[in-house]
Order: structure tokens, then C-alpha cells, then sequence
């Protein structure tokens, strides 16, 4: 964003939470775990651990519960940071960026990373 402010080019970022996307698209994302866990030195596999792979799909197909299928909160912000007059820097796109990403943002590293 700073980098662009010396062309003249304002930049605002969107920071989404969890929305239904191809990105969160659950069988791509396993597809794409399981190709690129297949490709890795056995070695590389044997220091994360024979459980790694299930537990980071589990996590993956919790994460894709929580997911909102109302892409319309993301494409509001989209809206209003390209037509705007005086666009925000940031934009947080849903409840869990809104009530959980932000506060987090303001703590200490070592709390978030318990959390």
C-alpha cells in the first residue's frame, strides 16, 4: 500500500473473514493438501508426524463451517473502497474479522499465539 503512494495510487485493503469462496472450496483444498503432503521428502513427513495430515484436514473441514455463503458484506467494502470519494485504508468484510481478527490484532503476539 505504501509503495504504490509515490505513483500517486491509493491503495485500500480488504480484509476478509471466512466466506464460501473457491479458496474455501473444501474438496480443492483437500485435494491440494493431499498432492502437495504426496510430494514431500519422507523425511520432511517424519518431522511433522504421522497424525499431521489427518488433524490439519479436520481442522480444514471445521474451519469450512463456519464459512459464510453471503459474499455480499466482502463485495460492500469492494464497492465502497472503488467509488468512495475518501476510501478507507482498511476494510473488514464479516462478524469474525470485525469481533475476532481486529482484537487480536491488539494484543500481545505471545496471547494470540495460545489463542
Amino acid at each position: 500500500r505504501l509503495e504504490m503512494l509515490s505513483f500517486g495510487v491509493k491503495v485500500s485493503v480488504i480484509e476478509p473473514g471466512y466466506f464460501m469462496t473457491q479458496i474455501t472450496n473444501l474438496e480443492t483444498m483437500e485435494k491440494h493438501s493431499r498432492s502437495l503432503w504426496g510430494k514431500l521428502p519422507e523425511e520432511t513427513k517424519a518431522s511433522y508426524g504421522p497424525n499431521y495430515l489427518k488433524e490439519f484436514l479436520a481442522e480444514m473441514r471445521k474451519m469450512q463451517k463456519r464459512c459464510n455463503p453471503n459474499l455480499r458484506p466482502v463485495t460492500d467494502c469492494m464497492e465502497h473502497a472503488l467509488t468512495s470519494r475518501h476510501p478507507r485504508t482498511r476494510y473488514s468484510a464479516g462478524w469474525d474479522a470485525k469481533l475476532l481478527y481486529i482484537p487480536l490484532s491488539y494484543l500481545p503476539s505471545a496471547f494470540t499465539d495460545l489463542l
